[in-house]
């Protein structure tokens, strides 16, 4: 029987939002990923490690933070830890994207972005957030190293419905902060 880890993808969610701003005003705020403490549930900001920010090929060290409570039951890294991420698509008011690299900094199918669209009414613009994993990472591998196969297909149940609460929380914070600029 083949484990529901091995699906791919894994996982596969967007979420979207309108925003009156221009293309470009939105993707200079979701480029600058040193700020995302301010709208990410999970990540608290960070730094650019190498490249030029938010430049295709350049490495941001972000610092993030999870509570007890998110998954509770699960074995899931709780408080702070780092994260380390190459931007892979950088086109200004268009579309911003990043891999998560694995702790030996290797790529890993693991991709988070920001698409900004033009609004159907011609005002302001439509902001898409999404993330998609199309291989089990090896941190999901730990996570559910010693889960029964329903425990696992629990986990990416309630995995799943978290990222979609994040990235929903995510845009809702971003619109705020762009709206009220």
């Amino acid at each position: 029987m083949t484990s529901i880890i091995e699906n791919s993808p894994l996982f596969e969610l967007r979420a979207d939002i309108h925003v009156a701003a221009a293309p470009s005003e939105i993707y200079a705020v979701v480029s600058d990923l040193p700020r995302s403490g301010e709208w990410s549930p999970e990540c608290q900001g960070g730094e650019w490690i190498s490249g030029a920010p938010a430049a295709v090929g350049s490495v941001f060290r972000g610092e993030n933070l999870r509570s007890e409570e998110v998954v509770a039951w699960a074995p899931l890294v709780r408080g702070v830890w780092h994260t380390e991420s190459r931007v892979t698509a950088a086109e200004p008011g268009r579309t911003f994207r990043w891999m998560m690299l694995s702790h030996a900094g290797d790529d890993q199918e693991s991709v988070w972005g920001f698409d900004i669209e033009p609004a159907e009414d011609g005002d302001g613009a439509v902001l898409v957030h999404h993330f998609r994993m199309a291989t089990a990472t090896a941190g999901i591998h730990k996570i559910v190293a010693d889960l029964d196969e329903a425990e696992r297909a629990k986990f990416i149940d309630e995995w799943t419905s978290k990222i979609a609460q994040d990235l929903d929380a995510t845009l809702g914070r971003i619109k705020t902060i762009i709206e009220a600029a």
